[in-house]
């Protein structure tokens, strides 16, 4: 942190939940073992069975069930969970309840934020369930890429473009990221507060990306930081409702993009990409 920071330097976690309580209690006992500092923990529920989040919360007394009460959306959710952490925490990840951490791999982006002192937002190395490595750590979307990577991605995955937006290539090292994914990132508190963590017009999908942008232009670092591994079940909330999820992250990709070319220029361009998304989406619900 910065000298003239308010911040203290405790750790508090906050995890997103919707239905999530067969996963819960495994992310809760991995966590354990991934710092030897104490860490305070909000679980925003934005739904859940009945009592059964209060059944795997209660009896720890570093956990703090916050329930929102309806589905709030992911970026929304994390912002109400992090504003009930006080200035003593310094460092604050948001992560999604369907991980478990490696042995020590909070703390190994800790050490790595004391490396980065301009570093506002630090993601681990993330493996899937089969054991490959997730491509967490990107170049944010340009319009090349992106119209490149959504046309041939399902139908030819080593293509140029989705390739260079995924930066999958080479043994993954220490670095400097366009966005890092939002299913595990370590925060500086300072950082997060600066831009107003998530933009709440996200109601899922590209929240992350569009963060990892807002960061950086305020003179933040994304650092990816392989020496901290998790492993990430993926896609469990979002099974719940997978066509309503389809649509919001075509919404949220024509806002990202949207919301960074407003000129009169970018009308046309804009109104093609907004059809484009319309006829894919169509095509993937069929």
């Amino acid at each position: 942190m910065t000298e003239d920071s308010r911040y203290g330097d405790d750790v508090g976690v906050v995890t997103v939940t919707y239905f999530s309580e067969d996963t819960l209690e495994r992310f809760l006992e991995t966590l354990e073992k991934a710092t030897e500092r104490e860490v305070k923990v909000v679980v925003a529920d934005n739904a859940s069975v009945d009592g059964a989040l209060d059944e795997i919360t209660r009896p720890r007394a570093n956990v703090q069930l916050l329930s929102i009460g309806d589905n709030v959306g992911y970026g929304t959710a994390a912002n109400r969970g992090v504003a009930e952490l006080d200035d003593r925490y310094g460092w604050v990840v948001v992560v999604n309840p369907d991980l478990e951490w490696e042995p020590g791999s909070l703390d190994a982006l800790l050490d790595a934020a004391q490396r980065w002192p301009r570093g506002g937002a630090f993601g681990p190395l993330i493996h899937d369930v089969d054991g490959t490595v997730y491509p967490s750590a990107r170049l944010l979307p340009s319009f090349g890429r992106g119209i490149g990577h959504a046309a041939f991605a399902k139908v030819w995955p080593a293509n140029p473009w989705t390739r260079q937006y995924r930066q999958e290539t080479g043994t993954p090292v220490e670095r400097v990221a366009g966005w890092l994914s939002g299913s595990c990132q370590l925060f500086r508190r300072e950082a997060f507060d600066s831009v107003s963590g998530f933009d709440t017009r996200y109601f899922m999908y590209f929240e992350d990306v569009d963060l990892g942008d807002r960061l950086a232009k305020a003179g933040w670092q994304n650092v990816y930081v392989p020496a901290s591994s998790v492993t990430h079940e993926g896609g469990h909330s979002t099974s719940q409702a997978s066509e309503k999820m389809l649509k919001a992250h075509h919404d949220s990709a024509y806002r990202y993009l949207a919301d960074r070319h407003q000129s009169l220029a970018w009308k046309p361009v804009l109104a093609a990409v907004k059809l484009g998304l319309k006829l894919r989406l169509k095509l993937e619900t069929r």
